[in-house]
């Protein structure tokens, strides 16, 4: 740990006393705002409250610098939920109310619940979320030699700004399957004493022909190939080499690759920013801030009248596809199970659909905030603010949660004293995460999460304010009472 000067020391105390000031005179009540406009999160909490913001973000901090993929968010997850009492849900038998259990599907996505004292036809309370994140993917031939480098060729999961990932320290993170049924995982880059890996950029001398290209072109799509190794040996080639390496450490040859799921993605720890610590830069923010918080949350309820149910789920950054998307029939084959652990002989498929039909579902993804140099692409009485809490979103067109199930929400959101606002795009009416894929099957579901700034770069910032109020938010949804 670093040692701070005595004059930074007196400095940050000064500054911490005059910040501590503000909030003790700040209003304490969630819903109402005063005179001189929208009260933030930070004015509403007190100290001890204020403590248990930075405590929980330190959490945080430390889950995402390991859960840099959906594989790495499942497998932290399952443990910090062993810890929990969770277990592994056993393949048959009845699950008994307060059982605390998990279910993995094909390691890449997790649904976590705790079994209700209610009838499980009466629904369930959902807090459901995605856990990839944009990122680069290694093509399934990827290992090619240029110019006296070694490189992977890649392909983007999710929308991306090719131009952000340019000369930026990178990790390689994931497994690769064998024929032989065994699986080595690999990870590169992300400890201290780790080699890192980089796409370089071109230097200003010589980049003359190509500063036409526009914004999103700057740097296109097959450029973003990470340089991984330089030295030629004097016997073989550099791809032999790097072949070579692969074979000696990891036992995996060429065609392995064909079969692995091996991830680029920074390879940059957390941080907070600014005098006051208040936000934090992280990669993968979107989603798994969301995801993160329903983890915390199913792990706070004990005894739930409804069974409490945290669905983190795959693929969203790519349309919901595949069989750990959204869209695949795994949630809802789940809950059947689950109803029918609790009918057995009595159960038929009307109390699944009943069940469904009686659901609630927070579905949760984070979406831009205000940016302080481009305010105007937001209109701004319907604009997300960082650090004035959780954002309910009125996408229009269709896509809103019906109203009376808004007010439902908005009930157990004052009466836990969570600083909520609104959140509507400008000009456009549009919707998306994985509510669609729930509400289709006769939930009702409301989208809401917290703004980010630099969604799907290489270091999204959050609020730690607003990162704790949507944690406080699915607590509360998990317990209400209809």
């Amino acid at each position: 740990m670093s040692v701070k000067p005595p004059k930074m020391l007196a400095a940050l105390s000064a500054y911490s006393s005059l910040l501590l000031a503000s909030l003790l005179l700040a209003s304490f009540t969630a819903s109402a705002d005063d005179e001189n406009g929208p009260q933030s999160a930070w004015q509403m909490i007190s100290e001890s409250e204020r403590s248990e913001v930075f405590a929980f973000a330190e959490d945080y901090k430390d889950f995402m610098s390991r859960a840099k993929t959906e594989l790495s968010f499942v497998s932290e997850a399952v443990r910090i939920a062993e810890e929990a009492g969770f277990k592994a849900m056993p393949a048959e038998g009845e699950l008994p109310s307060g059982g605390r259990y998990y279910d993995v599907n094909r390691d890449r996505t997790l649904t976590l619940f705790v079994v209700g004292s209610e009838p499980m036809t009466d629904g369930f309370r959902v807090v459901g979320a995605h856990v990839d994140s944009p990122r680069l993917e290694l093509k399934g031939r990827p290992l090619y030699e240029s110019e006296g480098f070694a490189l992977f060729q890649t392909y983007r999961h999710g929308g991306i700004k090719n131009y952000q990932w340019v000369n930026l320290p990178l990790a390689l993170v994931g497994h690769v399957d064998k024929k032989d049924g065994s699986r080595v995982s690999i990870s590169v880059g992300l400890s201290e004493d780790d080699p890192i890996f980089i796409i370089p950029d071109l230097s200003p001398h010589v980049d003359q022909d190509y500063r036409e290209r526009t914004n999103r072109d700057v740097i296109m799509g097959e450029e973003l190939d990470p340089i991984i190794a330089s030295i030629t040996p004097a016997d073989s080639s550099l791809k032999d080499s790097v072949l070579g390496f692969l074979k000696s450490e990891y036992n995996i040859e060429e065609e392995d690759l064909v079969s692995a799921e091996l991830a680029i993605v920074p390879a940059v720890a957390p941080r907070d920013i600014g005098f006051d610590r208040g936000m934090m830069a992280i990669y993968g923010q979107d989603d798994k801030l969301s995801s993160y918080t329903a983890l915390r949350a199913i792990v706070e309820q004990t005894d739930p009248k409804r069974t409490a149910v945290a669905f983190l789920v795959d693929n969203e950054e790519v349309g919901n596809v595949n069989n750990t998307g959204s869209n695949s029939d795994y949630f809802v084959d789940l809950l059947a199970e689950l109803v029918y652990r609790e009918r057995g002989d009595a159960y038929t498929d009307i109390d699944v659909r009943r069940a469904l039909r009686n659901t609630k579902v927070v579905s949760s993804d984070v979406n831009p905030g205000v940016h302080p140099s481009h305010p105007g692409v937001w209109e701004a009485g319907n604009a997300p603010r960082l650090g004035y809490g959780v954002n309910l979103k009125l996408y229009g067109g269709g896509f809103n949660a019906n109203s009376e199930f808004m007010a439902w929400n908005r009930a157990y959101l004052d009466g836990a004293s969570v600083k909520w606002q609104t959140a509507t795009y400008k000009g456009r009416a549009s919707g998306g995460t994985i509510g669609n894929s729930l509400s289709r099957r006769n939930m009702e579901v409301i989208d809401y999460g917290v703004p980010v700034l630099s969604i799907h770069s290489t270091y999204a910032i959050s609020s730690k304010v607003d990162v704790h109020m949507l944690y406080r938010a699915m607590d509360a949804f998990y317990r209400f009472a209809d």
